[in-house]
């Protein structure tokens, strides 16, 4: 596509953004490209003054579903709901090339009841990527994300998170159930990142039945993350990370297994990892684990995991678990 063809005067949003209800975008195995070299080009050269599209976007939306539908070269992100409920992405493929700039691919954005499941997804930077609104812009607004179902899928993030929580997650974030996942060339399976400033909380999840292979760092949790979009922020408004748990996870050519880094006077707690077993590439180049302000409980975790996750005084009674996660499967 040349220059010429594009008018990027107009505002990038490829869907109309007004408030509707009941939409549905599927089919048989259709294909939307969103001929993404063009913006990356631009953003490469720093010729670009506005913010690149989404590929689909719905706001202020319910009962969508998104299903039998490959998406190529999105500029930016692939999916993104806002404000939305009640939300199925299901049979899906999202593609981009590896080192494209910064796209993503699913992202749920202050967002209620979504399911993703049976797809795959290989980008640049996230592949999943779950968030509510950022500092005093998400408190304000206080639409959180919560009861997020992600099974069955096959993830690839090339230079950033396979599953990624934040860092926008001032709105809150809670209740998110992923099962099943296959992680692959990856720099991380799994990130949550927030920093003093942004308020909310990041709470109840549950990873479960994960198969990672050639990631640089299986668990990356990182609470200093100092980026804001102005200075307009409270730093006093601290976020809760509170019952995090991953469990029964096997992991082959893992350089680092975990980076777990809470913020000072305000820890993250009940961290629990159960069940997990990562080789680790060089074992004698640096600790597989490293850890500060975190809290938590581990059991049969190999390599053996940072001190602070199997204190004598700390117990599985902490963890977040969910006795009904079975029957979650949607059929």
């Amino acid at each position: 596509m040349a220059h010429r063809q594009l008018q990027p005067h107009q505002p990038p949003h490829p869907l109309p953004r007004e408030r509707c209800h009941h939409r549905r975008h599927g089919g048989n195995n259709g294909l939307i490209d969103g001929q993404g070299l063009v913006w990356w080009d631009w953003l490469r050269s720093h010729e670009l003054n506005h913010s690149r599209p989404h590929l689909v976007e719905f706001l202020y939306s319910e009962e969508i579903v998104i299903s039998n539908l490959t998406f190529l070269n999105s500029p930016a992100w692939s999916i993104h709901p806002v404000y939305c409920s009640n939300v199925k992405v299901h049979n899906v493929t999202i593609k981009t090339l590896l080192d494209a700039p910064l796209t993503d691919g699913i992202v749920p954005d202050s967002c209620l009841n979504v399911c993703i499941e049976d797809s795959t997804i290989s980008v640049s930077h996230e592949a999943i990527s779950v968030k509510s609104g950022l500092d005093k812009y998400g408190i304000s607004i206080g639409r959180p994300t919560s009861d997020i179902h992600i099974s069955r899928v096959d993830l690839q993030a090339s230079s950033g998170a396979a599953l990624a929580f934040g860092s926008e997650m001032s709105g809150g974030i809670s209740g998110i159930h992923a099962d099943h996942l296959r992680i692959h060339g990856s720099d991380k399976g799994f990130s949550l990142k927030t920093t003093p400033g942004r308020g909310g909380y990041i709470k109840e999840v549950i990873i479960s039945d994960v198969e990672m292979d050639g990631i640089r760092v299986a668990i990356e949790f990182i609470g200093n993350l100092s980026s804001h979009p102005d200075d307009d922020f409270d730093p006093s408004e601290l976020p809760v990370i509170d019952q995090i748990t991953l469990k029964n996870m096997v992991g082959t050519n893992i350089s680092v297994a975990g980076i777990l880094l809470g913020i000072d006077s305000d820890p993250f707690t009940a961290i629990c990892l159960s069940n997990l077993s990562f080789s680790i590439t060089d074992s004698l180049h640096s600790s597989p684990w490293s850890c500060s302000n975190v809290s938590g409980y581990s059991e049969s975790v190999l390599p053996e995991p940072c001190s602070e996750l199997y204190a004598p005084s700390s117990n599985s009674s902490i963890c977040f678990s969910l006795p009904s996660y079975s029957a979650l499967d949607v059929a």
